[in-house]
């Protein structure tokens, strides 16, 4: 048994690396292209997957993170001089 307990939190400690990496590569000077766009998606779904079975508090709060880079921008739009959102 304290054996994968160890295994468990190795597995956080990995997860947390992991979204180090993603989130440095979420920049949106690395994520302009569609296809950029699409591998980061991947990858935060992939992330998302497996920190949904980790009870490590810093594993969710990085999934939050991750999932926030990977919604759209919101703009406003003005037509005929009205704001329009």
């Amino acid at each position: 048994m304290r054996n994968l307990a160890a295994i468990d939190i190795a597995l956080d400690e990995m997860l947390v690396n992991l979204a180090a990496i993603v989130l440095r590569l979420s920049k949106p000077e690395l994520t302009q292209t569609p296809e950029a766009r699409r591998a980061l998606a991947q990858s935060v779904h992939q992330y998302a997957v497996c920190a949904a079975r980790s009870s490590d508090p810093r594993v969710h709060e990085l999934k939050t993170q991750l999932e926030e880079t990977v919604k759209p921008n919101l703009r406003i739009v003005a037509v005929d001089g009205v704001e329009v959102s």
